[in-house]
């Protein structure tokens, strides 16, 4: 139930412009933003403050802010059973840390925001299936 519920509202920002740190339905998002208009949306208020950040996440070398928060927030899913609904971190470059973010809309689909262009419902190709690093289910609503 969850997850369908984070689907159909990742996919009601398809088509939201891209921009960096925004997180507003319609006006622009980025793929944390994203994430994060989905949180709103179901729980309500974000569970904690997001920083500014640089557009492309550089950090402290070693350093998986992305990969530290989605543990803490969301519930880890086994690797290879995250299904449609489910959040994945993606490594945009193979060595580094996992900067993206996006939710699996099919076994090889996801909805993410791109920069430079808008949420999207795209493949899960190859490219971005070695790039995968963890995956994770949103909480389940509290009663």
């Amino acid at each position: 139930m969850m997850r369908s519920a984070v689907l159909a509202e990742a996919r009601r920002w398809i088509g939201t412009p891209y921009q960096h740190q925004a997180s507003c339905r319609g006006a622009g998002t980025d793929c944390l933003g994203l994430v994060r208009g989905i949180w709103r949306a179901l729980y309500g208020a974000e569970p904690c403050e997001v920083p500014p950040y640089k557009p492309d996440w550089d950090g402290p070398p070693g350093q998986e802010i992305l990969l530290s928060a989605a543990f803490e927030h969301f519930d880890a899913v086994a690797p290879g059973q995250a299904q449609a609904g489910d959040l994945i971190l993606l490594r945009p470059r193979l060595d580094g840390p996992a900067k993206h973010c996006a939710i699996l809309s099919a076994p090889d689909r996801i909805i993410h925001a791109y920069w430079g262009r808008c949420v999207a419902e795209t493949s899960l190709n190859s490219w971005w299936r070695r790039r995968q690093v963890a995956a994770f289910s949103f909480p389940p609503m509290e009663s």
